[in-house]
């Protein structure tokens, strides 16, 4: 995936080089499973702003510690252009306590449109509802 045009989706190559949005990027820094310098190295992949946030602990406990727990730290460095080195970005990183999760929440929020409340009720004239959730396909056994 990360080597241009090896991959194909429906006969269509994929090059996430070509991404130009601003990515966020997160890895946890004790990941046992996808090793944080690993999942650094997408930094370089995209040609978009980037950024990328490092947090503590393991590969589970890093990711959903809840904001309201106070626990855990990451550490950050500036939207944009990162070093190749995950090391030197670590030296050059701010360490934060508490969770990731409300700067990714901020940062959503920079890279969104303003907040619109979400409908009472589900479907529109466009896109009627088919049938009450979860829907039937829920419950079809796959063989």
């Amino acid at each position: 995936l990360c080597q241009p045009n090896q991959l194909t989706c429906s006969g269509v190559p994929i090059d996430l080089g070509k991404i130009k949005i601003p990515t966020y990027l997160y890895a946890s820094r004790e990941d046992h499973i996808v090793p944080w310098k690993s999942g650094y190295a997408s930094t370089g992949i995209f040609s978009g702003k980037n950024r990328f946030v490092l947090g503590a602990s393991g590969h589970i406990a890093g990711v959903i510690n809840p904001p309201a727990k106070k626990k855990r730290n990451y550490w950050v460095g500036p939207e944009g252009k990162n070093p190749s080195n995950p090391d030197q970005w670590l030296k050059q990183a701010t360490e934060v306590p508490g969770s990731w999760w409300p700067d990714w929440y901020e940062w959503l929020a920079s890279h969104s449109g303003k907040k619109v409340k979400a409908p009472k009720t589900a479907g529109n004239a466009d896109y009627p509802v088919i049938e009450a959730a979860p829907g039937s396909f829920v419950k079809v056994r796959a063989v």
